[in-house]
């Protein structure tokens, strides 16, 4: 049976017009920002892991470890989420933009020195941030429940500095026209400070401060974790495909729309609310707008890999990667529904909420790092995937432990919308019929949790595995993993594919 290849093809087609030595020229100079993101990202993957899984017992096991006051529910929730969202994802991120622009904007990342303190500032604040909420301190909002004075400077400092050096290569460039990714990668790095910075303002009231932290909540989804995984996204089905993307006009108008209307969807939570209703019928009608950009990237991303899903098979990055544009349509076309106003009174305050998150969070941006790991990794290291068992161990369980997380809580919190808008029921058997979904839950999670701990075990086998020997190692081989049928031919800009490479079916010989 033939071997199945960790990596996949460099074949030049987006950042055409490099050699070999001058995509590993720019690879290099990022190098050192980029393992250490990936690292910390690691860690803070693991960590989060933990303390989600101790909050999804509790949910089931209340009184357990109560005697502590670190690991209370209200504490070790909040430090979950932040350690997952600017621990994990946040890092993942950016080690995935600094890598990525330098090859995009045929640039080396300039002043790296900026990008390494940015890093390391980041750390800081996430220390902080997260050991105050487990001594008790918080600001009391979600996702910004970081403390404003002691911890957020650090993130915006260290945020800032490595857009710095980002937009200082962009300056740099030697290309003329912008890949959408960058497009997308960069207007990250100028949203970003501006939510958070306004969301951490100390001088909301009542109401008011209700309003800001969903705008800020929603849009940090949207504008910090939707574009850099869709930057992503856009890089790699194209790249290890060796095809172009089907329509760069549509993926620019993905992002304008994205740009244009998702600013106004966060007041869809606030549904009931003791809101002006302008503000409330504004998000809803903002949130059906999204539809145009939802459309836009789902067929941009659809028609790109069409007749080609047979490369799900051979290539790890393709499989995370493809899986996190289907979640990507998913969980926005899910968005859409929610906000209708019929819909948000069955859904609203219960656990389907909570599976929706996930399936943004987890399904799309995870899902996306971890496919674009599998495929920068072997690239900074030059070493190979070690085993082909543990990569599929990964995805199985990442993908089977989301979903049954996912499809537990939908129905556990429709059931429970409907016990709790059903007057003739006390509201004690909302909770009482959500008990065997939340279960599930904790099973689901404990399943991811596996799935990290084997991603990061891989991972720390390929940093310390011996350098290989091979004279063309397979993270360098100049064919597309997929043979062309036999009218088509190989894909415009692309190598030939030699004979001994891989057979007519596209399996990869021994």
């Amino acid at each position: 049976m033939g071997r199945i290849p960790m990596s996949t093809a460099d074949a030049p087609v987006h950042d055409g017009g490099l050699t070999r030595a001058e995509r590993a020229a720019l690879d290099e100079s990022g190098r050192p920002v980029v393992l250490v993101c990936f690292v910390s990202a690691l860690v803070w993957l693991l960590l989060g892991s933990l303390f989600g899984d101790v909050a999804s017992l509790k949910m089931n096991l209340p009184d357990w470890a109560n005697q502590w006051g670190w690991l209370t529910f209200g504490r070790i929730r909040p430090v979950h989420l932040n350690m997952m969202i600017y621990g994990w994802a946040s890092l993942a991120m950016i080690g995935v933009a600094i890598w990525l622009l330098p090859r995009l904007l045929h640039a080396p990342l300039q002043v790296r020195g900026l990008a390494v303190a940015g890093i390391a500032l980041w750390n800081i604040g996430l220390v902080t941030g997260n050991g105050l909420i487990l001594a008790g301190r918080t600001n009391g909002m979600e996702w910004l429940e970081m403390d404003r004075y002691l911890s957020a400077p650090w993130l915006v400092l260290g945020g800032g500095l490595v857009g710095l050096s980002l937009f200082i290569t962009m300056a740099r460039r030697r290309v003329s026209h912008l890949y959408v990714s960058v497009w997308y990668a960069l207007g990250a790095f100028l949203w970003f400070p501006l939510i958070y910075v306004t969301g951490m303002l100390p001088i909301y009231h009542g109401v008011e401060h209700a309003a800001v932290n969903w705008f800020y909540a929603h849009n940090a989804l949207g504008f910090w974790l939707t574009a850099i995984s869709l930057a992503a996204i856009y890089y790699f089905i194209p790249k290890v495909l060796g095809r172009p993307v089907f329509s760069y006009q549509l993926s620019l108008i993905g992002f304008w729309a994205l740009a244009f209307f998702y600013s106004l969807n966060g007041m869809h939570h606030l549904i009931g609310g003791p809101l002006p209703s302008w503000m409330i019928a504004t998000s809803i009608v903002a949130s059906l707008m999204m539809i145009i950009p939802v459309l836009a990237v789902a067929v941009n991303h659809h028609m790109t890999i069409v007749g080609r899903f047979a490369a799900l098979r051979y290539s790890p990055t393709l499989r995370f990667v493809v899986i996190a544009a289907m979640a990507y349509t998913a969980v926005s076309l899910q968005g859409i529904f929610t906000a209708l106003v019929k819909v948000n009174r069955l859904t609203h305050f219960t656990h389907w909420t909570i599976g929706h998150s996930h399936t943004g969070v987890y399904g799309f941006v995870t899902m996306a790092m971890f496919g674009s790991m599998y495929y920068i990794l072997p690239r900074l290291t030059k070493r190979e995937w070690p085993s082909d068992r543990l990569i599929r161990w990964h995805f199985w369980l990442a993908l089977g432990g989301i979903t049954l997380y996912v499809v537990a809580l939908s129905i556990g919190g429709v059931l429970q919308g409907l016990a709790m808008n059903d007057t003739s029921q006390p509201f004690s058997n909302s909770v009482i019929v959500t008990m065997p979904y939340l279960w599930v839950r904790t099973l689901a999670g404990l399943i991811l949790t596996t799935a990290h701990l084997v991603f990061a075990y891989h991972v720390g086998w390929m940093l310390t595995a011996a350098p290989q020997t091979r004279l063309l190692p397979p993270w360098h081989e100049p064919w597309p993993i997929i043979v062309p049928p036999a009218d088509e031919g190989p894909a415009p800009g692309v190598a030939s594919w030699p004979a001994s490479g891989c057979s007519s079916s596209g399996r990869w010989r021994s």
